[in-house]
């Protein structure tokens, strides 16, 4: 039925809370918080994964660039503590991208499910996360050789969901959607997305987070069951 499948690749098969938890445990520790009056790295953590998730959802809707994410994600972080040094959070920050795509935690069975795919699917990567960085990943990770082509949205301009990045997919790879499936973790960004597009969708929630959507093609726990829908 399908010729071609999508892959997100944060929080689908490169696992971005854990790789990341890692990295500020190390930068915490690195840049000495405790002595700046950060008495606590799970909340320094918290609070910065709060930030980042709203500073995120800007970069999404074009409202502030990717250079300003980065660096405003750990001062905004660090003021919450009364620790107002934009050197430090732009050293932080610097040191975070630079680390993140070094780490290789990745969900269960990706090698695996990627391998059985491989054989019977063109595969490729169609992700929102800045291109420098994600390309770092895939290959630290040994993943590059799965892919035939990966689509970031600085390729294209556009980000997920936007219909642009999906068109600019089907023209790269000469697809009709009705070719192809797009497998993602984000309701809006991937299921909601390529559904809008006229692609068939699995849902990878592995955390079994409770949602009202009932029009997802597939939804799964473990990115083995995909061998079985397929």
């Amino acid at each position: 039925m399908y010729k071609h499948i999508f892959f997100d690749l944060d929080r689908t098969l490169w696992d971005f809370e854990k790789n990341s938890h890692e990295v500020l445990n190390d930068l915490y520790f690195k840049y000495n918080l405790l002595s700046r009056g950060i008495v606590s790295v799970e909340d320094f953590i918290t609070r910065y994964k709060i930030n980042n998730e709203k500073l995120w959802d800007l970069y999404r809707q074009n409202k502030i660039e990717k250079e300003k994410l980065r660096d405003e994600r750990f001062r905004v972080t660090l003021e919450e503590y009364n620790i107002h040094d934009d050197k430090l959070a732009s050293q932080i920050g610097l040191d975070y991208i630079e680390q993140c795509p070094l780490k290789t935690n990745l969900f269960p069975f990706v090698h695996s499910t990627l391998s059985f795919l491989k054989d019977r699917y063109e595969l490729h990567i169609i992700t929102n996360g800045f291109e420098e960085v994600q390309f770092k990943k895939l290959k630290n990770n040994n993943l590059l050789d799965y892919f035939n082509q990966v689509i970031t949205s600085e390729q294209v301009g556009y980000k997920k969901p936007s219909k642009e990045i999906f068109n600019y997919s089907m023209k790269k790879i000469f697809a009709r959607p009705s070719d192809c499936l797009m497998v993602g973790d984000d309701l809006v960004a991937d299921i909601h997305g390529s559904r809008e597009f006229g692609m068939d969708q699995i849902y990878f929630n592995p955390y079994s987070v409770p949602h009202s959507d009932t029009n997802i093609t597939h939804e799964i726990k473990c990115l083995s069951e995909i061998e079985q829908l397929l």
